[in-house]
């Protein structure tokens, strides 16, 4: 299932990381693990955020994925099905 991780990073947590260099990493490490199909970075609301895009195949995923964004970075995360236009067509085709 395609899913929309948001991710808004705890600005003291986000900076402290930055500097230390390990902000990056985390970044990277999480990119290879969900291999998403579309990511962005920018500010939302005010606070540094992460948007990432990806197929996943099993809810069992969800520890591994938002794990590193709470426990390193104390972020909000928040995860979403989300479908493209085919998708929508196809399923609002399936209404009647």
């Amino acid at each position: 299932m395609r899913v929309l991780l948001k991710a808004t990073l705890d600005t003291e947590k986000a900076n402290e990381a930055l500097r230390s260099g390990k902000l990056p990493e985390l970044i990277s490490r999480t990119l290879d693990h969900v291999k998403p199909e579309a990511a962005y970075f920018g500010p939302l609301g005010g606070r540094r955020t992460a948007l990432m895009v990806f197929d996943m195949q099993d809810s069992s995923e969800l520890p591994s994925t938002g794990e590193p964004f709470f426990t390193e970075l104390n972020a909000e995360v928040e995860v979403s099905p989300i479908m493209n236009a085919d998708e929508l067509r196809k399923g609002l085709s399936q209404l009647g």
